[in-house]
């Protein structure tokens, strides 16, 4: 999705022939290009293969903006973006040589790197060029002299301090003047697709109360002290807790969420045993649940069929998004 941009191809070119880069090497002894081999079971057209090979590391999807000349904001959709440096703050972005983008950043300039959400995929078609008349036109906020994409779920500002030959791209080598982020779920790409996170299983949460109730009715009521675990990851039990009073701390690699009374924990564990918890669950505080076991609560479902339809229909509405 690097070329996922403005189509327009501008007559640019960078002077890089014999140009020395910032190791104090010429761009002339870049490597010479050779056919690419395609492991077994791959045919057809190299350059087709590789860029779908590329598309099999999911990333997220940003908006890469700076302002125009005319003093406009110009922002181009772009997943070739990475992080450098830590100390100091570093980033880098990859640029179609083609892009109108390429004419605005030169070293000096500024760059905004938008990272999107995942409701923002009409954003992402936006700017990457496609045409429709229902996607979102844009608002801007401007940060260090750069525009900002309203909404988006991170926002960065860089400085470009080096650039760099990278073939049919440009390479922007940019120090982080300014990092802001907030509450979502990020916009996926993987595959020539868009895809998204699930923060939460949410399968059994999403049934109506009369479907939900009798499924829960053979439940036995437990109490856990602030501090006590509830569910540990990776074990093999297959418990299914709704939380009737106080708060629990849910934790997945990389994400952890607070939940109170009405939530239910460990739902996927239920509908498929054996292959140990996704997550560990610790009491925030004295906490009440009703606790079903997995044989009881499959049990259940197989003698009222129309909670079992309403769970695939779940399943299926999440499938479309």
């Amino acid at each position: 999705m690097a070329d996922a941009e403005d189509r327009v191809v501008l007559e640019f070119d960078l002077p890089i022939t014999g140009a020395p880069d910032a190791f104090g090497e010429s761009f002339a002894a870049a490597p010479v290009s050779e056919g690419l081999e395609l492991g077994e079971g791959l045919e057809g057209d190299p350059a087709l293969a590789f860029r779908r090979t590329l598309g099999m590391f999911a990333t997220g999807v940003t908006i890469i903006t700076t302002r125009s000349a005319d003093d406009q904001a110009h922002g181009m959709t772009a997943n070739a973006f990475m992080s450098v440096s830590l100390d100091p703050p570093l980033v880098l972005i990859s640029i179609d040589r083609r892009a109108k983008m390429l004419a605005l950043l030169h070293e000096g300039s500024s760059f905004g790197v938008n990272v999107l959400e995942a409701g923002q995929a009409g954003l992402s078609d936006r700017f990457a060029g496609r045409a429709g008349d229902d996607l979102p036109e844009p608002s801007f906020t401007i940060v260090h002299g750069t525009p900002l994409v309203d909404g988006a779920l991170a926002h960065l500002v860089a400085r470009v301090v080096r650039s760099y030959w990278g073939g049919d791209h440009s390479l922007f080598l940019g120090r982080v003047e300014y990092a802001h982020y907030g509450e979502g779920t990020p916009l996926l790409f993987h595959g020539g697709r868009y895809e998204r996170l699930e923060a939460s299983a949410e399968l059994f949460s999403s049934l109506p109360p009369e479907l939900l109730e009798p499924l829960l009715a053979n439940g036995v009521e437990r109490t856990y002290a602030a501090g006590e675990t509830l569910m540990e990851r990776g074990t093999s039990d297959d418990e299914l807790m709704l939380v009737s009073s106080g708060e629990v701390r849910v934790e997945r690699p990389g994400r952890t969420i607070t939940l109170g009374a009405g939530a239910i924990v460990g739902e996927i564990e239920v509908l498929d045993p054996g292959h140990g918890r996704t997550a560990s669950v610790t009491a925030v505080t004295d906490t009440t649940c009703i606790v079903v076991s997995g044989q009881a609560l499959r049990s259940s479902l197989g003698r009222d069929p129309q909670a079992a339809l309403a769970l695939l229909r779940i399943l299926a509405a999440r499938l479309r998004h």
